[in-house]
């Protein structure tokens, strides 16, 4: 890799994964696409091409390999079984620069579900516009449109997420707070610590992919979901769980682990109003992979009881 090509990795690597990971919701694909990215500007450098703005060229090719992979992920999740959730970032890892990236509510699980409802163009509009205060006229150059068709699709893509924006705590320590609570009820197993923090219509969702276990269905109901979260509770005790307090997609959550440090799954909580709307965990091993070392779950469900 040549110095330019170092100092453009080292400085734009963290814009380029974010606007990739808002794309994809995969931290695996928008790895890989910001590598590609990046060996594409070194071949164009070699190949004696003048580039005079490194994160504009980037930031179009990002995007364009990010529309191209978001076209065939929609097409792979209409046969996904189950929930189908992001790829969790434990956004409070100060040491992986890409976490570091300007992060904001519109990391959030619930905002990226939100996104999933645009095509891949007005999505990349409408972040690269909304999010990340890229011009018009540069837009319109990196997704190949005229400047007025992309404002007109930023238009229609901010009422579809206007509509459904979701909303958040208002104070940090407020929601962590809560989200605190929330977690020492769970471990302790303390059922009506658990009601009194969910909304009447609180939700849970569980993405196991079909490679672990995870109920198949959204629950629904503060008393429903503290139930639930009263039954994993006896999980982490006989298992010997660990549950460790993370900022997971820039909100509130958790993630469970073995003895030996392995991941079970990840938690993210959505908290407002003074209380948790919405539970989501990611159990699927092949969605955790990039936080490190995965459990074989059904293989810890399959020990024998004491």
């Amino acid at each position: 890799m040549s110095t330019s090509t170092e100092t453009a990795f080292r400085e734009l690597r963290p814009l380029m994964f974010s606007i990739s990971y808002r794309m994809l919701s995969s931290a695996g694909d928008a790895e890989d696409v910001v590598q590609e990215a990046f060996i594409r500007y070194q071949h164009a450098l070699e190949d004696g091409a003048v580039i005079e703005s490194p994160q504009a060229y980037l930031s179009a090719v990002v995007t364009r390999l990010s529309i191209d992979r978001l076209r065939s992920a929609v097409v792979r999740r209409e046969t996904y079984v189950g929930e189908w959730l992001p790829e969790p970032l434990l956004t409070d890892v100060s040491h992986d620069p890409a976490a570091q990236a300007e992060l904001s509510d519109s990391v959030s699980m619930a905002f990226l579900l939100v996104l999933e409802r645009l095509n891949p163009v007005e999505r990349a509009v409408f972040l690269l516009h909304d999010v990340f205060n890229y011009g018009y006229d540069e837009i319109a150059s990196i997704v190949e449109k005229e400047e007025a068709n992309c404002r007109q699709l930023a238009s229609r893509a901010r009422r579809h997420v206007q509509a459904e924006r979701p909303r958040f705590e208002t104070t940090p320590e407020q929601r962590d707070d809560l989200a605190d609570k929330f977690f020492a009820a769970f471990t302790d197993g303390d059922l009506d610590g658990l009601v009194s923090l969910l909304a009447a219509d609180a939700r849970t969702y569980g993405d196991g992919g079909g490679k672990a276990p995870q109920w198949a269905v959204p629950i629904v109901g503060a008393e429903k979901v503290a139930r639930l979260f009263l039954a994993m509770s006896k999980q982490l005790l006989r298992h010997e769980l660990a549950v460790e307090r993370h900022e997971v997609n820039g909100q509130p959550g958790a993630v469970v682990r073995t003895r030996a440090g392995e991941l079970i799954n990840v938690f993210a909580l959505d908290i407002a109003d003074g209380k948790v709307q919405a539970v989501r965990s990611v159990i699927n091993p092949d969605k955790l992979r990039h936080l490190g070392p995965v459990a074989d779950v059904w293989a810890l469900g399959r020990q024998p009881r004491d």
